[in-house]
């Protein structure tokens, strides 16, 4: 008997054990199984318009001869921002313009010659036909009406001859007029105009400092929405739908700045480029490019780096 009891105990143990593990690994599986809920998306975002930020540049090199605007000022459409020298150019139109006004005396002198060739022409003819009278009548010598006949047809060249010119002339005219054109054209891109409405951000010129049309001289704000934006890792990236909610804080801070609505999901995951901060580096991680709304853009600077935070449905 002292031999079956601790048998039994083992035994009772043993199964005690087993019961554990089975409850553990129950519970285990439960833990796992269960659905983590995701109530929001975080992301860091750049307040910029909803058109985006454009660096502005000139068309045409020159020295700034005057500024029209300031910094922080709002600006139409076609309203003037800079000028430029632009005496060349104003001298190479000049030219074009003497040269056609020049061009047009020529033609016009021509023109004068013509009538003149035509009045002659007339008498000649009236000449002729007396002539042919007479000579009809054995009055006049054949020598002397092919003379006659000879003036005539000689004019009738010298005619054709000024109205060839004279088309040439016109086909010039319309050459210097390109020519004008084209000077005309050169010279306007001396004076740099807004392309749109909206707010000049910044603008790196001075009066007398040269510009090179291959570099930015300022910022310019389109007007319309200002938008945060952001872009969200793609572990979460699926999540984000148009028309979900979202709050814009101050990096670090609770206080929430504005908040907005998402209008733009981009269709594609992409490398990081808002933050980007070593362009070397390897990480092989993708981000979704998502747009949200302002509903108060006074609250926010342009420019800005704040928190976005997306409020999943």
């Amino acid at each position: 008997m002292k031999k079956i009891f601790p048998i039994i105990i083992i035994a009772l143990l043993s199964i005690s054990c087993n019961k554990t593990e089975e409850t553990s690994k129950a519970d285990s599986t439960k833990i796992i199984e269960k659905p983590i809920k995701i109530n929001e998306v975080f992301g860091i975002a750049i307040i910029e318009p909803a058109k985006r930020i454009t660096n502005l540049s000139v068309e045409s090199g020159g020295v700034v001869r005057e500024i029209k605007v300031d910094i922080g000022q709002k600006i139409t459409k076609g309203q003037t921002l800079l000028i430029m020298d632009s005496a060349i150019e104003s001298a190479q139109l000049n030219q074009a313009n003497s040269k056609i006004e020049t061009q047009r005396n020529a033609i016009g002198a021509a023109k004068e010659n013509i009538n003149t060739l035509r009045v002659q022409l007339r008498k000649a003819q009236e000449d002729f036909l007396r002539d042919k009278a007479l000579f009809d009548g054995k009055a006049l010598t054949k020598r002397e009406l092919d003379e006659r006949q000879y003036t005539i047809d000689n004019l009738n060249q010298q005619i054709k001859a000024q109205e060839a010119s004279i088309k040439q002339q016109e086909s010039r005219i319309t050459e210097l007029n390109a020519d004008i054109s084209y000077f005309q054209t050169i010279r306007g891109k001396k004076v740099m105009k807004a392309a749109e409405n909206g707010i000049l951000l910044s603008l790196d010129a001075k009066v007398g400092q040269f510009l090179n049309t291959n570099s930015s001289i300022g910022e310019f704000a389109p007007e319309g929405a200002t938008i945060a934006l952001t872009e969200i890792d793609e572990l979460f990236a699926n999540k984000i739908m148009i028309g979900q909610k979202a709050e814009i804080k101050l990096q670090g801070k609770d206080e929430i700045l504005t908040t907005g609505t998402v209008i733009l999901a981009s269709p594609y995951l992409r490398k990081k480029s808002l933050f980007a901060d070593n362009s070397n580096n390897l990480e092989d991680r993708r981000v979704r490019e998502v747009r949200v709304q302002l509903d108060d853009p006074s609250k926010v600077l342009l420019g800005a780096r704040v928190e976005c935070v997306i409020k999943i449905n």
